[in-house]
């Protein structure tokens, strides 16, 4: 019994009390902890999200509506609810070496919803349910027939979800559900709407004032939490005054240490979580000036996807396309290669445009001969793009060389550019030798079935096969997972890119990810302190996507949901309130302040611009278009609406993502017809204008504080125009959007919390302020930025 409670007393002197604050010199959580979003019942985390040595761990504290279970080897934690009194976020607390750690948990509010079918006297034999709830895998719901109609349930958070019925195959709306939206392809899905939309009573948190020692930040609605967080360190309750609605931080002291931290600020309610707040520090001050970061800092980054073989060919010695007969010139090699993007760095090309991240895509050694097949007109492919590889680590020649790609890196890095490569780990060519010395390193072609296991996108997402002489890698077995993850690092550590874009992400087990980036933090980002960057690429859910965006696995993925409300609002006349309702789901999955890329595009879809005019159909083949007539951009108004979708993509949260040619127009199907050649002469006054319009933009996006790291909210959103506020400690950026075909006068209320004084336009736009309201005539298919 004395040596219990001396053990116990030590403990008591080993942690500090709650109204203490220790933080350690050096973190053993490297950057910042993400959320973890609890399960209903059970959640297991890997501790190893968080520490690069769980062995370290000394215990856990947590709500006590929770009931947790650390591994005996400290590798995992189970934390079991116990409790519906569990609150929306509760902090927990793991002590390692000396100090505590604080994770915020959130509470998950999903619920079981029924779905019917109603077969209205007809016999079916099949009835599946494929939608946002289940990530489109329709085997996951297979309705059951009770003699009168068939069912299934669904567990889910309260929001909307788009859904479909496969009914013996076919799939088909809800009959009996009269909401339904546009699927941005010329079809509809129903929409499943659960629970009493709650966000106007949620609280909403807000910056207002800082000196060198504290910031205050305020809040609307009442909260019945305030959590703020210092790095890794939730701060006790003396550093955070309460006064009125207002709440005022003590920076801590340890702060003026660090060249960037962060104070991060959530509260909740009984109507839900509020926004966040996300502040930067340098040496412990506020950052209140966009010159005070860099390009380690991805909040201020702006990427260019560089498709490598079509944007500049700078050595025409390397070029080696396959003069096929069997092969088409938009389906062969055209040139472009690494010694032009080098160029293309020193001509001034990207400062220019004010982009300061490259995605460039894949390098390593392809396939040289013709494979896949497209029926009309005949043609097979060469590998062109650079995703058949034939190696993980070989640079292919007719891209450049080892010496060449480094260059580019090293001059990059002295123009303050990242360099981000797209890295394939899903799957390898045929003629591989890694899968001719192992093909039992790959997935089946076939399923238990007896059916060909290629393009099965959900309901076998994980083993498909993406064509036949692509064989799918399973990357859920070490010796896989292992050899693919050391060669990504390989790019790390031989070359010194910035990060990865990674492909197919949602078709490579969790495993992989969670591995990888584990190589990625304990040899690269903690012994050299430098941010990796990791961004994925899935379709799917918000839930789906998200679940691949946290401190063990990516940094963020492409919101490629968020894309699709956008674009089709402002191409195809879809209504401005499905993007409101997207971007808060956005929010709501990866948070206000997130690093998720925001794209005009991509080497994937039809050019925006095409769509926007009617010489691309949402509802065709966007493929067969581009092989069998010549897309151009149809009208002027074109590139007003390709100019609307760069503006959005650069005052939301997030990381604008331009894909190369979209900054001038270049019009096209889908692949290959969306992967012309760069052009940078020769442009008319239409395709200058929207690239000077695209380069203010990025110069915009860049030198605000407010569209960085600034408060979101929506101010006004019709069918056609929508108007969203973010500001940043007194710094107010407001955007303005008018998608219809008219001119408007547009007037709303201003927030009387802030000084609008000093508002300007940027694009020249006429403008009052009178009585608390601000008045502005919009063109037709035309936006404002105000800043001050």
């Amino acid at each position: 019994m004395f040596l219990y409670i001396l053990s116990l007393f030590a403990v008591s002197c080993k942690y500090p009390a709650s109204d203490k604050l220790q933080i350690p010199e050096k973190s053993e959580i490297f950057g910042l902890a993400s959320i973890v979003n609890l399960n209903v019942e059970q959640t297991v985390i890997s501790m190893f999200d968080f520490f690069a040595e769980p062995v370290i761990i000394d215990s856990v504290r947590v709500n006590k509506n929770l009931d947790f279970k650390l591994s005996d080897d400290k590798s995992q934690l189970t934390l079991d609810v116990m409790s519906d009194s569990l609150p929306k976020l509760s902090v927990m607390t793991i002590y390692a070496d000396g100090y505590g750690y604080s994770i915020l948990l959130k509470k998950s509010n999903k619920t079981m919803q029924e779905l019917i079918f109603d077969p209205k006297g007809k016999e079916y034999e099949t009835v599946y349910m494929k939608g946002e709830m289940n990530a489109w895998n329709y085997l996951a719901n297979q309705l059951e027939f009770d003699g009168k109609k068939w069912r299934t349930y669904v567990e889910v958070e309260p929001g909307n979800y788009q859904y479909l019925f496969v009914v013996d195959g076919v799939e088909t709306l809800d009959r009996k559900n009269k909401d339904s939206i546009s699927n941005g392809m010329g079809a509809y899905n129903s929409v499943l709407n659960v629970g009493k939309n709650t966000d106007a009573d949620k609280p909403y948190l807000y910056t207002i004032s800082f000196t060198d020692e504290n910031l205050t930040f305020g809040i609307e609605n009442k909260a019945k939490e305030v959590i703020v967080f210092y790095q890794n360190h939730k701060l006790p309750d003396n550093f955070v005054v309460k006064t009125g609605n207002e709440y005022t931080v003590s920076i801590p002291k340890e702060a003026k240490k660090l060249d960037r931290s962060y104070i991060r600020v959530w509260s909740y309610n009984k109507s839900g979580v509020s926004n966040d707040l996300y502040i930067p520090l340098t040496k412990g001050k506020v950052v209140d000036d966009a010159t005070e970061l860099n390009r380690s800092d991805y909040e201020s980054a702006v990427m260019y996807n560089v498709f490598i073989d079509r944007f500049y060919d700078g050595d025409e010695t390397n070029n080696r396309p396959l003069n096929s007969k069997e092969v088409l010139p938009q389906a062969d090699f055209h040139g472009g290669d690494i010694a032009g993007i080098i160029d293309k760095i020193n001509d001034g090309y990207f400062e220019k445009l004010g982009v300061n991240t490259l995605w460039i895509s894949p390098i390593v050694k392809n396939v040289e001969g013709a494979y896949g097949q497209w029926p009309k007109p005949e043609t097979k492919f060469s590998a062109y793009h650079g995703y058949w590889p034939m190696s993980f680590t070989q640079i292919d020649d007719r891209f450049g060389t080892h010496d060449e790609f480094k260059e580019l890196v090293e001059l990059a890095h002295e123009h303050n550019l990242n360099v981000i490569l797209d890295f394939v780990a899903h799957h390898v060519h045929e003629e591989n030798p890694i899968y001719k010395q192992h093909p039992d390193w790959a997935t089946d072609l076939y399923l238990p079935d007896g059916t060909l296991n290629t393009e099965r996108w959900d309901d076998h997402r994980l083993t498909t096969w993406f064509d036949v002489f692509l064989p799918t890698l399973d990357n859920s077995k070490p010796e896989v997972y292992n050899m693919v993850s050391d060669s990504a690092l390989y790019w790390i550590t031989e070359f010194g890119i910035d990060g990865f874009r990674h492909d197919a992400a949602k078709h490579v087990p969790l495993v992989f990810w969670s591995e990888l980036t584990k190589k990625v933090k304990n040899q690269v980002a903690i012994p050299q302190n430098r941010k990796i960057y990791q961004i994925g690429e899935t379709y799917g859910s918000p839930e789906l996507i998200g679940s691949y965006v946290n401190s063990g696995m990516l940094d963020a993925q492409f919101d490629f949901n968020l894309y699709d409300a956008v674009s089709t609002a402002i191409s195809v006349d879809n209504s401005f309130k499905n993007v409101e309702v997207t971007l808060n789901k956005s929010f709501k999955y990866y948070g206000y302040h997130n690093l998720m890329g925001n794209i005009t595009g991509n080497q994937d879809r039809g050019r925006f611009i095409s769509y926007a005019t009617g010489t691309l159909k949402y509802d065709e083949d966007a493929k067969l278009a581009g092989w069998t007539r010549d897309i151009i951009v149809g009208s002027p108004v074109g590139y007003d609406k390709m100019a609307m979708l760069i503006t959005f993509i650069n005052t939301v949260p997030g990381i604008p993502v331009i894909y190369y040619g979209d900054e001038i127009g270049i019009p096209g199907g889908n692949d290959p017809d969306n992967r012309r050649m760069m052009r940078f002469d020769d442009l008319d006054d239409n395709e200058h204008v929207l690239k000077d319009n695209t380069a203010e933009l990025i110069k915009l996006r860049r030198s605000s504080m407010p569209l960085m790291f600034g408060d979101f909210k929506f101010i006004q959103v019709t069918d056609d125009i929508m108007i969203y506020q973010r500001t940043y400690f007194g710094q107010i950026a407001i955007i303005v959007f008018n998608k219809s075909d008219k001119e408007e006068v547009i007037i709303f209320d201003l927030d009387p919390k802030y000084d609008y004084t000093d508002l300007k336009s940027n694009f020249a736009c006429c403008f009052s302020i009178s009585k608390g309201q601000l008045q502005i005539t919009l063109e037709p298919e035309s936006f404002e930025v105000f800043t001050n």
